[in-house]
């Protein structure tokens, strides 16, 4: 017979496994042949005859060994655990909410990764809200989704993150604090507003809760690359490789790293492995690329953001990256045709002004390029937080204008980058 698919959780018919999102949950057996009878009754009150006959094959048991059994399992839900109501005199009942499908296939689509996969799990996520209102975990994908969709650019970030952040408040006030709304708290204020030490704070006690949430030490190797402290942040992706070595954004963030370094021999070399391994991960294909261009590859550099695109044509930002390539080469015509699409685009979607600045400048643009700086600052650029270490931004720091804007996009910081 099929496994009870619930919520994260997944019960063998047996009732011998517990697993959530596939790790093991330690319960003794009777708990979880008690779990077994609330889930086959799908929400239906249960008394405590009933309950005797079916979980405990008519052993007679106290009324008080049923109640602690039934709090163990509350226990081991966790924040799930609201799910079960034991009323006194009365009965349990395990009710998933109805919003469970739709939460479900919101996490499905947030996978894929894409433009359209966080969109398609932002509206699962609201449909199951406006269903469920008291379901923290519609909040939670609302507020995970629309982070996402202002991290990688697809959205404007201006918009995105205060409704990541209304979302996340209302997932904290129904549910508590998890490990996830931790690190994506610590993500949005170390990305849209470079608040360093908080942001370090918020990640190190996610770490102390949940030390197998692996997002946490890229995103934590993210933040300490991004001020300079590159040896603390390849030390914490070794851990986070140690906690989870199939994780393709460990990878992906250690090629990040060491183009920042300046290390593009060693980024190409791993940007190499990383592809072999996940070649459907466009963003560290963006930075293999990247390495490339810098050590004087332009064309093997092209090839790589072409197929980053084909992958994901609907990051702009792959295009902008593609086109500066192309400026760089003097294949001037092709990389304005880019420029031009970019510009039209534009009018309707949003485009990452960070990138157009870089694009501009390869075009021999440069107060353009400062005006696309300037927009940046405007529009929140999930960019913005690299402005010290990032190669493409090399060309900028001699001018007053940029020493002016990264003293606004870091005036809120609290430790020295």
């Amino acid at each position: 017979m099929p496994d009870i698919v619930f919520g994260p959780f997944d019960l063998d018919m047996d009732a011998t496994r517990l697993l959530r999102d596939g790790i093991e949950v330690k319960l003794r057996p009777q708990a979880l042949r008690t779990l077994r009878v609330l889930l086959r009754h799908g929400g239906r009150t249960i008394r405590y005859e009933q309950m005797i006959a079916e979980a405990w094959d008519g052993t007679l048991v106290s009324r008080h060994t049923v109640d602690v059994t039934i709090g163990d399992v509350k226990k081991s839900l966790q924040e799930y655990g609201g799910w079960i109501v034991n009323r006194p005199k009365v009965g349990y009942r395990l009710e998933v909410p109805k919003s469970d499908e739709l939460v479900r296939r919101g996490w499905h689509f947030w996978n894929r990764r894409t433009r359209e996969g966080f969109e398609r799990a932002l509206d699962c996520f609201e449909r199951a809200a406006a269903e469920c209102p008291s379901d923290f975990r519609a909040f939670e994908g609302v507020s995970a989704s629309a982070l996402m969709l202002a991290t990688f650019g697809m959205r404007q970030p201006r918009d995105m993150y205060p409704r990541s952040l209304d979302a996340h408040a209302k997932a904290a006030a129904l549910g508590g604090l998890t490990s996830e709304l931790h690190c994506n708290h610590a993500h949005g204020l170390h990305v849209f507003e470079r608040k360093f030490a908080e942001a370090e704070s918020e990640f190190q006690e996610t770490l102390r809760v949940n030390p197998a949430l692996a997002s946490t030490y890229v995103r934590l190797a993210r933040l300490y690359a991004s001020f300079g402290r590159s040896d603390e942040a390849l030390d914490v992706l070794a851990r986070g490789h140690r906690a989870d070595p199939l994780l393709p954004t460990v990878l992906a963030m250690e090629v990040l790293i060491r183009f920042w370094r300046r290390e593009f021999d060693a980024a190409i070399a791993l940007g190499t492995k990383t592809i072999e391994l996940h070649p459907y991960l466009q963003v560290a294909r963006a930075t293999y690329a990247q390495a490339l261009e810098f050590s004087g590859r332009p064309d093997e550099a092209l090839a790589q953001y072409r197929a980053a695109s084909a992958i994901s044509p609907d990051l702009s930002w792959l295009r902008a990256l593609e086109g500066t390539c192309l400026a760089k080469q003097q294949r001037t015509s092709e990389a304005f045709a880019i420029l031009e699409a970019l510009e039209r685009l534009r009018q309707s979607e949003y485009v990452d002004a960070c990138f157009m600045a870089v694009f501009r400048a390869a075009l021999g643009q440069r107060e353009e390029a400062f005006e696309e700086l300037e927009r940046a600052v405007k529009e929140n650029s999930a960019w913005l937080h690299s402005m010290d270490v990032d190669p493409n931004l090399d060309d900028f720091r001699d001018d007053p204008r940029y020493a002016r804007l990264r003293n606004e996009v870091f005036r809120s910081t609290s430790v020295s980058v």
